[in-house]
């Protein structure tokens, strides 16, 4: 596991199912200066936990186009197992409906980039290709802004799901923190106080709160 906050995320050319499309070389890239970036991975196509995830990103998608945030989905499936599971109902366990970018990334090297690759690999005396565990993205979670720079991480393990009103707040964090030099204090929200990063502004806001 990485650590990236602070630094810029790794950038890829990738397949991705897009409107219901197989796209080529989808990038990174192409959001810099323009959108800020939520990047959550998640381990399998065709699971249990996973399409409860990609649901509720879905269900949130406003709020986040509201906020000027593109919403990607990876893991290491082919782009053919996303596009089959994107063609089934919800209530048959799978994702249609849901509109935003799935990357597929069935070589691992995104997965491998940003440090959310389950298991290790290597060669044996035989030469045969032997694994601890079964390849697959953990369920990272990457909130990148418009310079390219990963501003918080998140990363559970298989069987935890992820909170999206949680994803939102650090969304409204970082972007309240941009616009108006303010730090945001444990459980923040958008529309509550936010301080002065000082001892001053710590003191003031404790004793308020």
């Amino acid at each position: 596991m990485s650590v990236l906050v602070g630094k810029k995320a790794p950038n890829f050319s990738t397949a991705a199912v897009i409107d219901g499309m197989i796209v080529n070389h989808f990038t990174l890239d192409q959001f810099a200066d323009k959108k800020y970036v939520v990047l959550f991975f998640y381990p399998k196509d065709f699971t249990f936990v996973c399409p409860t995830e990609l649901h509720a990103f879905q269900a949130a998608l406003c709020e986040f186009q509201k906020r000027n945030v593109e919403v990607l989905a990876c893991s290491t499936d082919t782009a053919e197992s996303h596009w089959g599971w994107l063609q089934l109902p919800k209530a048959q366990g799978g994702i249609k409906g849901v509109q935003y970018p799935l990357l597929a990334d069935a070589n691992k090297t995104i997965a491998a980039a940003y440090g959310v690759l389950n298991g290790e690999y290597g060669v044996d005396e035989e030469g045969s290709l032997t694994a601890t565990s079964e390849m697959i993205a953990y369920r990272g979670l990457f909130l990148i802004d418009r310079e390219g720079t990963v501003r918080h991480q998140l990363i559970n393990d298989l069987p935890l799901g992820r909170s999206v009103e949680e994803t939102l707040r650090i969304v409204d964090a970082l972007q309240y923190f941009e616009q108006h030099g303010e730090v945001c204090p444990a459980n923040w929200m958008a529309g509550k106080q936010a301080m002065q990063a000082s001892f001053e502004g710590v003191a003031s806001y404790l004793a308020r709160n």
